[in-house]
């Protein structure tokens, strides 16, 4: 009961005190200023208000861009101050493109959402951007201003940068004055660019950061060109490399070394020297009026090879090399660096018949040659293999004297005969008229091939001249010698007309002889003449076994019987005639006898 009592006494005093409350409020209210809706305010006072309201107060209005200041800064958001109940959280994300975010920076934001459920106050940097980036980049367009992009990926032809958060275009052309060799290297950086055109319809940017370098290049090779002089030695960078020379850039102005200025050994290609983006010293050998072309040269700035070439290498010295370069008529042999010599196809071996360059060595083979001629001040050698060898026709006369049978390979074919090789550097000839004892042949090809091989004899010697004269057909018996006492003059043969030809017919009496017969002797004992394909007898008027002729005829076997048989008529008839004379003579001595001995009386 008691405790009831304390609490109702307590409540009595609370209403009582809120009723004297309410009885101050209503006695001290100013219903002036209510029936007004205003309360009377200096003036001063109400400048003042307003002015701080102006300065610190911000209308958390949806949609509205503001600026804030960074005040604080997490691995994943920034906390932005707007001047508001609440301070705004942005994902670092939308600063991709400005790495170098910092505390007390001035951003500009979208107020998106004024309070979300937490009654956090939602902000974007990346809308707020997007609603100022038009502006930004037209005014930078038209005012020429450099702005700041951030490469957010690659695309086909070029790149992607966030520009005032407007994706603009970068062409692979327009990022460097240098070819672009790896366009991954640029995507994630924040680089520098000029707005170089927009296309209003269609929304497109078109960014170049080639176009500063290229304005600062331009200043820069204004300077260099004017300085420029023949002999002046210059750091580079190797910008390109072709097939046949490297482009060195000077700092703004672009040189080119020729293959030929790289090295003074022989290189088929220019990587073999340098590699792109290297830097070294290079010497101007030449350049045009307006210095617009510049030729540069690098090895002439190490002491000529020929220069440091010993004075001890003399002629007849023998040296070692590397085929570098191979030609029809030789091959240069690089003996030192950048030191080469000719070998001449002719010094390549002691035979006679020459051949190509090619058929003794080939790029890259390591020889051994012998110095013939050395002429320091127009850098020329001249070298021969051959001459490490012994000279074949050194003994020529003992190992191929007259009438000596050997076997060679056959190498070459001209009109009138065949080169024939008996070993390296002994080559001899054998006459077209001296492969056969019985072939006509027109071209040695009928008789032979090349690379064959043939058994020759010795016919002749000129040591001087070395030269060999060879004869096939004198390894083996002349056929013609049997053939003579076989087929001479007057012996008579059975055989077939062969061929119809000018002049007369051929007939064959073996493999070797095929005789003419002279259209006169074709004529049978009829009158008629034999054609082809007819069997009859020949006799052989005439045989020549120096010039492999036979004459034969078929006329001569009757007219030689008739001939004999006119003999004999004229023989018997002489005899009767001389018969009859002597008789007579008888009669007319008889008488005369008679008429000296008185008897006619």
């Amino acid at each position: 009961m008691a405790e009831t009592k304390e609490n109702k006494g307590a409540e009595a005093q609370e209403v009582q005190k809120e009723t004297v409350s309410k009885q101050e409020f209503l006695d001290n209210f100013n219903w002036h200023n209510y029936e007004e809706g205003i309360d009377p305010v200096e003036d001063d006072k109400l400048k003042e208000f307003e002015a701080l309201v102006e300065e610190n107060f911000v209308d958390t209005a949806d949609e509205e861009v503001v600026e804030g200041t960074v005040v604080h800064l997490t691995d994943r958001e920034a906390i932005i101050d707007i001047n508001a109940k609440s301070e705004g959280v942005i994902s670092l994300n939308e600063f991709r493109y400005n790495p170098d975010l910092k505390l007390g920076d001035k951003v500009e934001v979208l107020i998106d959402v004024r309070e979300d459920k937490t009654g956090q106050l939602v902000l974007s940097h990346r809308k707020a951007r997007t609603i100022k980036a038009w502006d930004r980049v037209n005014n930078a367009h038209d005012k020429g201003e450099i702005v700041n992009g951030y490469v957010k990926c690659r695309t086909k032809g070029g790149m992607i940068v966030d520009v005032f958060g407007i994706e603009a275009f970068l062409p692979g052309s327009q990022i460097d004055v240098k070819p672009i060799r790896d366009y991954d290297a640029y995507v994630g950086k924040t680089m520098e660019f000029k707005v170089v055109k927009i296309n209003h319809e269609f929304k497109n940017v078109v960014v170049s950061h080639k176009a500063l370098i290229e304005a600062d290049i331009e200043e820069q090779k204004k300077e260099i060109i004017g300085q420029l002089e023949k002999g002046q030695v210059l750091e580079g960078t190797v910008k390109n490399i072709t097939s046949y020379g490297v482009f060195i850039d000077l700092g703004g102005v672009d040189g080119l070394i020729h293959i030929t200025d790289l090295s003074w050994s022989r290189i088929n290609h220019p990587n073999e020297v340098v590699e792109l983006d290297q830097k070294l010293n290079v010497v101007i050998l030449d350049f045009d009026d307006n210095k617009s072309r510049i030729q540069l040269g690098l090895k002439q700035l190490q002491k000529h090879p020929w220069d440091a070439l010993g004075e001890e290498v003399a002629v007849g010295d023998k040296v070692k090399g590397k085929v570098v370069v191979i030609a029809d008529y030789g091959a240069f042999i690089e003996v030192a660096e950048g030191v080469e010599g000719l070998i001449h196809v002719s010094e390549m071996s002691w035979s006679t018949h020459l051949r190509s360059a090619q058929d003794f060595v080939k790029v890259g083979d390591e020889v051994e040659a012998v110095i013939l001629t050395l002429d320091r001040e127009e850098r020329k050698m001249s070298l021969g293999i051959k001459q490490l060898t012994p000279d074949p026709w050194t003994d020529i006369t003992t190992k191929y004297p007259v009438g000596s049978k050997h076997k060679g390979i056959v190498r070459n074919f001209t009109n009138f005969g065949v080169f024939v090789e008996l070993e390296e550097g002994i080559d001899g000839l054998i006459y077209i008229s001296d492969l056969s004892w019985t072939k006509k042949i027109k071209h040695p090809s009928e008789f032979v091939n090349v690379g064959d091989e043939l058994e020759v004899e010795v016919l002749e010697l000129d040591v001087d001249g070395r030269k060999l004269s060879l004869g096939h057909k004198q390894t083996q018996e002349n056929p013609w010698d049997k053939y003579e006492a076989e087929f001479g003059e007057g012996t008579v043969h059975t055989a077939e007309l062969d061929e119809i030809v000018d002049k007369g017919a051929t007939i064959k009496f073996n493999d070797d002889i095929t005789a003419f017969v002279p259209s006169r002797h074709l004529e049978k004992e009829d009158g008629k003449k034999l054609k082809k394909g007819e069997t009859a007898e020949f006799k052989v008027i005439e045989f020549n076994k120096d010039f492999k002729k036979v004459v034969a005829s078929h006329t001569a076997i009757f007219k030689e019987e008739e001939q004999r048989n006119v003999k004999a008529a004229a023989k018997r008839s002489k005899q009767t005639e001389k018969k009859a004379t002597l008789g007579d003579a008888n009669e007319q001595l008889q008488a005369l006898k008679d008429k000296m001995e008185g008897k006619g009386e």
